[in-house]
């Protein structure tokens, strides 16, 4: 197992047994900015060395399934599950963007398991946090008169997670590899470090929503565990049909199945505000956050090998 994933399992583990371990908020924060900046800056800085015409139909395609996956699960809650219209959007909206901290883990995860994956997937992530949050928004909402498209805009592109990921690819693409160089001891050589200390505090941050989850019931739990599957799925289906590696149909996949827990949250909050943020982040971060950390990204992998024919 690689020690990142040990990190976790403390975290949540202390948290469950009441442990006085806590990060300081700052601490947490800084956490953060830093891995969202270093994703940014490596896909800008692999962006920079390959021609925009290449990546234009990848790109189109990851942005449609970044609209098609809320409206993939949103009738299955509404129906299925038979949440209120207002809190079904919000989950289709978590469900259909993106984990940063998934992703990253299964960058970990290749990278330790010597697996080779295409250089332009951080591009993927920016590329998935904005759809599915207009998407959730107009299937709680609608499009009215009352719908103000101003303060949507604004949460939706300038949320913290989308400037520092786009700010960070802009800036590696403008400057290539070797103006990028002096900045690699910060982002590059700690990645795993500060990916580490990141997955501690989430491991912390999960064990509180699981408590949580004995209020909302089985339907939460089988959507949770079962929808990124289904989601795993159509990343992996979507990655062998634009030739993706192996290790690029894997991320492919993860990104499909994984759920946001910051972008989304913020922008759905300023625009439904009667969407039950609980509910979204009890399913987020204590069903599909571990699940996928601790078992679903080697699932996904062993996907990918099977769809491409490579064998087991």
């Amino acid at each position: 197992m690689d020690p990142i994933i040990l990190f976790f399992l403390l975290g949540l583990i202390a948290a469950l047994l009441r442990s006085e371990l806590r990060l300081p908020p700052a601490i947490y924060e800084f956490l953060s900015v830093l891995l969202l900046l270093t994703i940014g800056l490596k896909g800008g800085v692999e962006l920079a060395t390959q021609p925009m015409s290449t990546l234009l139909p990848q790109m189109a395609a990851v942005i449609v399934m970044g609209f098609l996956l809320p409206l993939f699960s949103f009738p299955l809650l509404l129906k299925l599950g038979r949440f209120k219209r207002a809190d079904a959007a919000s989950l289709a909206a978590h469900y259909g963007s993106v984990s940063v901290g998934t992703f990253a883990v299964a960058v970990a995860y290749l990278g330790h398991q010597q697996i080779e994956y295409e250089s332009h997937m951080p591009l993927f992530v920016v590329l998935l946090e904005v759809p599915a949050i207009i998407v959730g928004i107009i299937l709680a909402k609608g499009i009215t008169r009352e719908t103000n498209w101003k303060a949507l805009a604004h949460e939706t592109f300038l949320g913290k997670s989308i400037v520092l990921l786009l700010g960070g690819l802009l800036i590696g693409w403008a400057v290539g590899p070797s103006g990028v160089e002096p900045l690699s001891g910060l982002f590059f050589n700690t990645f795993k470090g500060v990916l580490a200390l990141f997955l501690l505090e989430m491991g912390l941050i999960t064990a509180q929503h699981v408590s949580s989850l004995r209020k909302y019931g089985i339907p939460l739990i089988l959507f949770g565990l079962g929808l990124p599957l289904a989601s795993a799925c159509i990343g992996a289906l979507l990655g062998s049909f634009l030739d993706l590696s192996v290790g690029g149909t894997t991320i492919l996949a993860t990104l499909a199945a994984s759920a946001s827990y910051i972008a989304v949250p913020a922008a759905i909050r300023t625009a439904v505000p009667e969407a039950n943020p609980a509910l979204s982040l009890a399913a987020s971060l204590g069903i599909t956050f571990p699940f996928n950390v601790l078992v679903g990204i080697p699932l996904y992998h062993k996907l990918a090998l099977q769809i491409s024919g490579t064998p087991l």
